[in-house]
């Protein structure tokens, strides 16, 4: 960027630190939102409620079934971002 055109958009330069702050934002929550490891601790969990008797089969196949489709989302996330985190 120029001089000229730094001087001449500067009026508009809260804007784009908003518009940048805001990119950030929605990058943070992405990453988050589609981090597999809380849903892969949740199936080890779900596991072990299984093995334990605290859950019986089929709430465990309910379960298992919700977190896996979970997985497939992250993963189909990934692979449009251009990239796979390593362990999937």
């Amino acid at each position: 960027m120029g001089l000229v055109t730094g001087i001449l958009t500067l009026p508009f330069a809260p804007v784009r630190g908003v518009g940048w702050v805001l990119d950030k934002v929605v990058r943070t929550a992405e990453d988050e939102y589609y981090d597999p490891t809380p849903v892969q601790e949740a199936l080890v969990n779900l596991e072990r409620a299984l093995d334990e008797g605290q859950i019986d089969d089929e709430e465990f196949a309910r379960q298992e079934e919700a977190l896996l489709h979970r997985m497939e989302e992250i993963r189909a996330y990934q692979l449009r971002q251009g990239g796979q985190s390593p362990g999937l």
